[in-house]
């Protein structure tokens, strides 16, 4: 179980404010003060530091943090699985990206479910960054993103590689094959700033001297289903990962553009929090999902 005073220090971490955490926890500032000093005199070092107003952690601090952030999660963990013990049951809660959650899992999700009868299952969809933060405050277990992360936070396996595709509506006025510099002169679709698609483009494009500033005409939207509801009317050209439009291009709705010496592919990663006791199982699960 977690100490009361890990609570404070990830209190304290959250708002990097003394008084805003005592707020939050309904206790005093000193009291805030004495839980932070107890911590410093265990572990015999500082964990915070003020440059000039402004709260700061120390390097000791940020290793306590990752690791109270893990045993957290843990914590968590087990009281669920407690619960589902009383239950005669078990429960699956974890996070997939856009694309993942909508194309990539659902049939191997399907037949993990169906080989596990007794399961409860909560899937969050959302970008990369917001399931990160989920898997560190505990409300998901793991995750399998699209995006960029710090890797040094997270155990990873690699779930698929999957390539980033142009397509547009069979009836859009475009030539199969275009250059980068002929592609400029289209309309495209992408997706918002934040989505794992979106980020992957801007560094594939920005390695050719390019970023998505550079096309005077394009649509931004919130969603791979968006992007591709907008191609198949035929919109502009659309940036999509290939498992997600397949039945498209195969019924001849959409149709594939050929950028010429342009190919993008990224890594779709299962992980979760470094350090789990439940690493095990989360292989495990892994290994029947990926199957």
């Amino acid at each position: 179980m977690l100490d009361f005073r890990i609570h404070t220090f990830l209190c304290v971490c959250r708002h990097m404010n003394y008084t805003k955490a005592a707020a939050e926890l309904q206790i005093t500032q000193p009291a805030v003060s004495q839980h932070i000093r107890h911590l410093e005199k265990e572990f015999q070092t500082k964990l915070f530091v003020y440059t000039g107003k402004r709260l700061e952690l120390t390097k000791a601090g940020q290793i306590l943090l990752n690791a109270a952030m893990t045993i957290r999660h843990d914590n968590d963990m087990l009281k669920q699985r407690m619960h589902d013990l009383q239950q005669s049951n078990t429960s699956l809660i974890f996070g997939a990206t856009h694309t993942i959650g909508e194309f990539e899992i659902i049939d191997r999700l399907a037949d993990y479910l169906h080989a596990n009868k007794t399961m409860n299952m909560r899937m969050k969809i959302a970008d990369t960054d917001e399931l990160l933060q989920a898997i560190d405050e505990g409300s998901i277990d793991f995750a399998i993103v699209e995006g960029f992360f710090e890797q040094g936070l997270y155990e990873t396996l690699l779930f698929s590689n999957e390539p980033l595709i142009a397509v547009c509506g069979a009836a859009y006025e475009v030539p199969p094959v275009l250059s980068l510099s002929e592609l400029q002169q289209q309309r495209i679709i992408v997706r918002e700033k934040s989505a794992g698609a979106r980020e992957l483009l801007e560094r594939s494009l920005a390695e050719h001297g390019l970023s998505v500033d550079y096309f005077t005409h394009r649509y931004e939207v919130g969603s791979p289903q968006a992007a591709k509801g907008l191609a198949c009317r035929n919109c502009g050209i659309a940036f999509l990962y290939e498992k997600s439009v397949r039945k498209e291009v195969t019924d001849g709705i959409l149709r594939e553009v050929t950028i010429r010496d342009f190919s993008v592919t990224h890594a779709f990663t299962f992980l979760w929090r470094k350090g789990s006791i439940y690493s095990a199982l989360f292989k495990q699960i892994y290994e029947q999902l990926k199957d």
